[in-house]
């Protein structure tokens, strides 16, 4: 296992500090037309850059689907998001985040024993995965997906219908996964969400709203790893961002003081 080679792509926008590791690789989201970081970019090659404010973080995988070579594991991270499998008093002491961030030992470690690495399961209280997306989105889009599911590939449709009844989602598209899987998935997501964009109109979406593939491509994943039955480990994500991390540890703190009392 040791000899795998791992590149995991940190979805960037702009200059970013980076964890020192060469595994991690960022790359430059939207690149097209824009002021050269000097990070790899996903304008190069067969590319969607130019639809990175609908696609977002997904450019960086389309880029990588078609142009990325001579690897064994893949994943997708984001310049302010990364896996951790630390505790949470690791969390408090450790000032230094980057030293929290998942390592290529850790990464090897947990695909003795599972299949995908994913974000652990963000629960939702009231509503299902279907009606949050309506609450906050265009619902019609996520339909559309389902029709184009069931004609394209109906054996994902039952899926499809109980993740949208779900009250459990993993979210930021964020994964490592074996080559194999990753191919597989973009051969499975790509032809939806473009097939989407034929009939879509967002002519009066905000800016916000226009982010649309993004949005509904956290959805589709959810759906892919329930049909494919992977193993699943399911770890917390890091933010580096200060007021983020703050949060999450007061609601870690919170939920063990819940638990010993």
């Amino acid at each position: 296992m040791k000899d795998k080679v791992i590149k995991i792509l940190v979805a960037s926008h702009k200059e970013y500090k980076f964890p020192d590791d060469k595994m991690y690789i960022p790359i430059h989201v939207g690149a097209e037309g824009k002021k050269d970081l000097g990070y790899l970019k996903d304008n190069t090659g067969k590319n969607i850059s130019i639809k990175n404010p609908n696609y977002c973080e997904l450019t960086a995988l389309y880029w990588a689907y078609h142009n990325l070579e001579d690897y064994d594991y893949i994943g997708l991270n984001h310049y302010r998001r990364y896996f951790t499998n630390k505790s949470f008093l690791e969390k408090i002491k450790n000032k230094d985040k980057f030293k929290l961030i998942l390592t290529k030992e850790e990464i090897l470690n947990i695909f003795e024993d599972s299949d995908i690495i994913v974000s652990s399961k963000q629960k939702l209280i009231t509503k299902n995965v279907y009606t949050k997306y309506k609450q906050q989105h265009y619902i019609k889009d996520l339909d559309k997906c389902g029709e184009i599911i069931e004609e394209m590939f109906p054996d994902y449709y039952d899926s499809f219908n109980k993740v949208m009844k779900s009250k459990k989602l993993s979210i930021c598209n964020m994964f490592i996964m074996k080559k194999e899987d990753f191919i597989e998935y973009c051969d499975w997501v790509f032809p939806i969400l473009f097939e989407l964009e034929k009939d879509i109109d967002m002519e009066n979406y905000s800016v916000l709203q226009k982010r649309v593939f993004g949005f509904l491509s956290e959805r589709l994943f959810n759906v892919w790893l329930d049909k494919k039955q992977l193993k699943e480990c399911n770890l917390p994500i890091l933010s580096l961002e200060h007021d983020s991390f703050k949060t999450i540890c007061k609601k870690s703190y919170k939920r063990i003081m819940k638990i010993k009392s």
